[in-house]
């Protein structure tokens, strides 16, 4: 750790509680949480985690990931102080991944730009949103991309276009070992009536349907070809039960929810119990569409 800290020039924070930086407040330690000061000391950290064989995560807002009680041995590198620069040339939109989404959305709405808007409430920053596709109400993050900006483990920098990353439901094949700098988007110009409208639409269906009162990371599975996750949890009996202070949402049963001191241990076993029981009902495995960090993959499995 006493080389590392040598080496960075931004924020580290040693054995730092990971339940700090998840929406879920839950989680382990960090061995060392890294916030950098620039790209060329994020260059420089990778670089040393890529030379030493470091285990290193990239990490946002924390707004969609469940972290091991037992925490993470290697590095957690953070963009959220570092890249939030928001750029618009008309419908040319540059944001930097550690630009918040809301932001995003209510930035590119201001100048009625369209294509964003049903991702009006989506927690988390871009980063994050681009590695896993994020969507809502029939939007996708990945709809009007123009060119993402990454950096790789030996601190060099490239460029992909669409045609250069395949993206499908809450899915893309952005590697985990390029930290993403920025993206590109090309939007265009609406109304802004009819842009308000989707906001709005957008807007009422989350505060309708989604347990906001409450810590969560948002979905847990994703949804199967054959009906939403929430739907087929919930027809399976399990909305409202709960494991020490973790519960299946009574309000939406693909929200799992802390209620106060919930560990990750409360929440994997939710987890198997809604795998386990939806496969014996329904013959249909539920596929995680929350992120994890720190466990043997039997812990989340049936």
């Amino acid at each position: 750790m006493g080389e590392l800290r040598k080496i960075v020039q931004g924020t580290l924070l040693e054995n730092e509680p990971m339940s700090n930086h998840t929406s879920y407040g839950i989680g382990g330690p960090a061995g060392a949480y890294i916030t950098p000061k620039d790209r060329c000391d994020l260059a420089e950290i990778l670089k040393f985690a890529n030379k030493y064989s470091i285990e290193t995560h990239f990490v946002g807002s924390g707004s969609n990931l469940l972290v091991a009680d037992s925490g993470i041995d290697g590095i957690v590198l953070t963009p959220a102080k570092l890249l939030t620069q928001l750029e618009f040339n008309n419908g040319h939109v540059i944001a930097e991944s550690g630009v918040m989404l809301g932001r995003l959305v209510k930035e590119c709405i201001k100048r009625n730009l369209t294509g964003v808007e049903s991702m009006i409430g989506v927690p988390g920053t871009l980063g994050g949103a681009l590695v896993m596709n994020a969507g809502a109400f029939g939007g996708e993050i990945s709809n009007y991309l123009h060119s993402v900006e990454i950096m790789n483990m030996s601190g060099e920098i490239k460029t992909y276009y669409p045609g250069d990353i395949d993206f499908a439901y809450r899915f893309s094949t952005l590697k985990t070992d390029e930290f993403v700098l920025l993206a590109r988007f090309d939007l265009k110009e609406e109304n802004s009536i009819i842009i308000q409208e989707k906001k709005n639409k957008a807007s009422k269906g989350r505060k309708t349907n989604q347990p906001l009162k409450f810590r969560s990371a948002g979905s847990v599975f994703k949804n199967p070809k054959e009906n939403a996750a929430g739907y087929l949890i919930d027809q399976a009996g399990l909305k409202g039960i709960r494991v020490g202070n973790a519960e299946i949402s009574k309000h939406h049963a693909n929200f799992f929810v802390n209620h106060g001191n919930a560990r990750s241990s409360d929440i994997t076993s939710l987890i198997r119990l809604a795998r386990k029981t939806v496969y014996k009902k329904f013959g249909i495995k539920l596929e995680l569409e929350v992120k994890t960090i720190g466990f043997d993959p039997k812990e989340l499995d049936i």
